[in-house]
């Protein structure tokens, strides 16, 4: 049985973000912890024992205090039920939690190449002791088997590829540390449970909705996709930045060209958007933008949601 925790579902610096004073920051002050959202991340599970998260966001200490599947067992003086880590870019939102599982815990940094390369660029991931914490290189459209930390089988299969996306923002008018060519900066992931033959699709980050993507998810039973902006020149004309959505890697929710869209034609049972960013009106319910995304079948999730499939 394949079980599915959302640790996070807001984008970069969360909601609210601790600077920021736009209509959703606001909200999420004043209005509860239903509004907030910490930086995206997804555990999952084929045994409900041994868990593998996909990311590492900054609010990680945090998710895993906020969900009991995570915490370590009862009267354990050491313990973690995290087995691996699926890293799908080298954001900041993405890798920088790593920092926090660094007591010795073993579990492994699933990667590709390309995002392996930035670690190793940057000496400060050096606390995790590799005696500890193994980095596997895991390839585009090449399957793999987690494995727990005794070597065992998960019983999962975990298939990466590429989705339209660009290189971490840090890195614009650097060298990059794994080679300018080729994909690998943006995955997405397939999951599949071995013993059911469910699966899900997780692609937090694309900058374009494919014929070639869009023939890849569907028919699936659950797809969290890329729901960073509403419009892709939300955050210029909210006065909260000068990129479009597009320019940062990032498919807008709505328009022609939008995820909901483009994606309208497709059979899949359960769609969430993930990686939300606070200028998105679309985290506020009620809202004209909320609506219309709920009419369209899709959900905008809460921290610690779990789906069962």
């Amino acid at each position: 049985m394949l079980r599915v925790v959302v640790l996070g579902a807001g984008a970069g610096g969360g909601v609210p973000q601790w600077n920021c004073g736009c209509e959703g920051c606001r909200a999420a002050r004043s209005g509860g912890h239903e509004l907030q959202r910490t930086q995206a991340s997804v555990a999952f599970s084929g045994d409900g024992e041994h868990w593998f998260l996909i990311n590492a966001s900054p609010d990680l200490r945090q998710q895993l205090n906020a969900t009991p599947q995570l915490h370590p067992k009862a009267a354990a003086l050491r313990h973690s039920p995290i087995a691996g880590v699926i890293l799908t870019n080298s954001e900041v939102d993405a890798v920088a939690g790593l920092l926090s599982m660094r007591e010795g815990s073993p579990f492994t940094i699933y990667a590709h190449q390309k995002v392996l390369a930035i670690l190793d660029s940057n000496s400060i991931f050096n606390v995790l002791n590799e005696k500890h914490v193994r980095r596997q290189p895991i390839g585009i459209n090449e399957p793999f088997e987690p494995r727990l930390p005794d070597g065992a089988r998960a019983g999962l299969e975990v298939l990466p590829f590429a989705v339209p996306g660009k290189s971490a923002w840090y890195l614009e008018g650097k060298a990059h540390p794994g080679g300018e060519s080729g994909d690998g900066d943006t995955l997405g992931l397939e999951i599949t449970d071995r013993a059911t033959g469910k699966c899900f699709y997780f692609i937090a980050a694309c900058a374009e909705v494919t014929d070639a993507l869009k023939a890849r998810i569907d028919g699936a039973a659950l797809v969290f996709f890329d729901g960073t902006v509403w419009r892709d020149d939300e955050m210029i004309r909210a006065g909260l930045g000068h990129k479009t959505g597009r320019s940062m890697g990032h498919v807008a929710m709505s328009g022609d060209d939008g995820a909901i869209a483009r994606l309208a034609d497709l059979s899949i049972d359960r769609k969430l958007f993930l990686h939300i960013n606070n200028s998105n009106p679309a985290l506020l319910p009620g809202s004209p933008e909320r609506k219309a995304a709920e009419q369209a079948g899709w959900q905008i999730p809460a921290d610690g949601t779990e789906i069962v499939l």
